[in-house]
């Protein structure tokens, strides 16, 4: 449970209440983070339509690569539920159990793609504090994704780095989605 209390949720606006039975119907309960955010309702809708445009059928980003970049912000930002719960998605979109146990080592395992790497590499740039995107990244980034697709990494990596920081300021626990160590 996070050091922030959330509202009983009869205090949400209506359209949140909506969300939040969906989520129950879903889940069986309502994840703490979707009970945080909607403290701040206008804050909270547009976050949820911001991932919606990043997560869209239509993206020059598969679904596999925003999974492993989702997973591997939070593994560095420290966020259990983050991590629990992209995971899970990781899984779902098919990706190996045994490729998200090595994710932290990815840049010396034959199993990520160059694709992959040069993406994750772009993660990890972006992500930590003091690092810059040098020129041999962005030539990598350059031979494996287009200008659009490369914009849209940027987005997806910034996006997850809001989540994950959020979620591990204020100390939100995993939720149980999925079970691959962390």
């Amino acid at each position: 449970m996070s050091w922030i209390q959330t509202s009983p949720e009869n205090e949400y606006p209506w359209y949140l209440r909506i969300f939040y039975a969906l989520q129950k119907r879903k889940l069986g309960w309502v994840p703490e983070p979707v009970l945080l955010w909607g403290r701040t309702p206008r804050v909270f809708i547009a976050f949820i339509r911001l991932y919606k445009a990043f997560d869209r059928k239509s993206s020059p980003l598969e679904p596999s690569l925003r999974s492993l970049l989702m997973v591997r912000i939070s593994q560095i930002n420290i966020c259990p539920f983050c991590i629990d719960l992209n995971a899970s998605h990781a899984l779902e979109r098919g990706i190996p159990q045994g490729k998200l146990e090595v994710l932290d080592q990815y840049s010396d395992s034959p199993i990520f793609s160059d694709r992959e790497k040069a993406a994750l590499d772009f993660a990890e740039a972006m992500t930590i504090t003091g690092r810059k995107i040098e020129t041999v990244l962005q030539t990598r980034l350059k031979a494996n994704f287009s200008d659009d697709a490369i914009i849209e990494l940027a987005g997806l990596i910034a996006y997850q780095n809001m989540s994950s920081k959020f979620n591990s300021g204020l100390d939100v626990p995993a939720q149980g989605f999925c079970q691959i160590p962390k």
